[in-house]
């Protein structure tokens, strides 16, 4: 038996640029002090023993060369499998238990910061470890959930808990990412208490605005949502419905949204009222043009601005899950007042990406 490893990464926050991700947009995406950690070591059986005390589950199997998937999401046996194709070995097997405190199916990436803190701990109990990257988690974990299984999905998830702090993530027509170190204070993350609805969520915004785009491009073949400007949406109002176009006018704002915020971000002295009031302005499209809102999720980020906030979102894919608001002054009042409607609050930094932890 070895040593014990111990491994953690964060959940996340998506700062600007929600729903933009998986239409090749930028975002900037934040880790927070909430995190998933796994402690193990070595087995002499070849098998993997994987303790989840959080959800009183345990998941037991044989370490095979190329691992069967028994069910959509298998993220433990995909990436054993990405790593063992890269030359990974794990014949004397591994045992570990799996922790955290990242709220669960919540817009927080609570999967995605596991998978990437698997990965993380794979590297450094295969039978000849090598530790990898922050990236190339971040690249490994991409593939495991989203490639390996064909899913619809975004790269800020896995470049944002692996790398950490706050980053600036392009995915098109290159991966570039570029870390930022805002002098930001506190933030609230209020958890709603209602489950998302990721699926219609998705198959309405996502592929409403894809269908939207292809209609568009029939009689402007060069449309591209990254250099359409508000006013050329004149053009399109009778190729689309209103609801489509609704979606394209916010995803045109949303990403002059996140322009001038990168510049603010990047600036030697932070504007913090000013950022707060993007975050707002974030929000109202999310609200009001993609519709992803709810509103117990409203009603906690007007308590939390009242309360003193300069800010806010929703977090995630939407239709429930998280809100956060920054709240660099007064984060436990601002925190109570969202439990006041409801949420479940908790006050948290920006944080760290991945890390080995002995």
């Amino acid at each position: 038996m070895s040593n014990k490893i111990k491994v953690s990464t964060p959940g996340r926050i998506c700062l600007f640029g929600e729903h933009q991700d998986y239409l090749g947009l930028p975002v900037i995406a934040a880790a927070i002090s909430k995190r998933v950690t796994i402690t193990g070591e070595n087995r002499n059986d070849g098998k993997a023993i994987i303790h989840l005390p959080d959800i009183e589950e345990e998941i037991n199997f044989e370490i095979y060369p190329e691992l069967p998937y028994l069910h959509k999401r298998d993220y433990f046996r995909s990436a054993l499998n990405i790593l063992q194709r890269q030359g990974y070995t794990f014949k004397k097997g591994l045992e570990c238990t799996v922790q955290g405190n990242i709220p669960i199916n919540s817009g927080t990436s609570s999967s995605s910061a596991l998978l990437a803190n698997w990965i993380h701990f794979l590297s450094r109990v295969a039978d000849e470890p090598n530790p990898l990257t922050a990236n190339e988690i971040a690249e490994i974990a991409y593939r495991a959930e989203v490639v390996e299984f064909n899913e619809a999905g975004g790269m800020m998830d896995h470049y944002s808990t692996a790398v950490g702090n706050v980053i600036y993530l392009e995915s098109t027509p290159v991966i570039k990412v570029e870390t930022l170190k805002p002098t930001f204070g506190s933030f609230v993350l209020g958890d709603s208490l209602e489950p998302k609805d990721t699926v219609g969520i998705l198959k309405r915004v996502k592929y409403g605005v894809l269908e939207a785009v292809e209609k568009i491009k029939i009689a402007y073949p060069d449309f591209s949502l990254f250099t359409v400007q508000q006013e050329d949406t004149k053009e399109f109002a009778s190729l689309v419905t209103k609801e489509e176009l609704d979606l394209i006018k916010a995803n045109i704002d949303n990403r002059e949204i996140l322009i001038e915020a990168l510049a603010l971000l990047k600036a030697k002295t932070l504007n913090h009222q000013r950022f707060g009031e993007l975050l707002n302005q974030h929000q109202l499209n999310l609200q009001a043009l993609l519709k992803i809102s709810t509103p117990k999720i409203d009603r906690m980020l007007a308590a939390a601005k009242a309360s003193g906030a300069f800010g806010g979102k929703i977090n995630g894919s939407g239709g429930g899950g998280c809100m956060f608001v920054y709240a660099p002054e007064n984060p436990e009042e601002v925190a109570k007042s969202i439990e006041n409607e409801g949420g479940k609050a908790y006050v948290i930094q920006i944080d760290e990406g991945t890390s080995f932890e002995n």
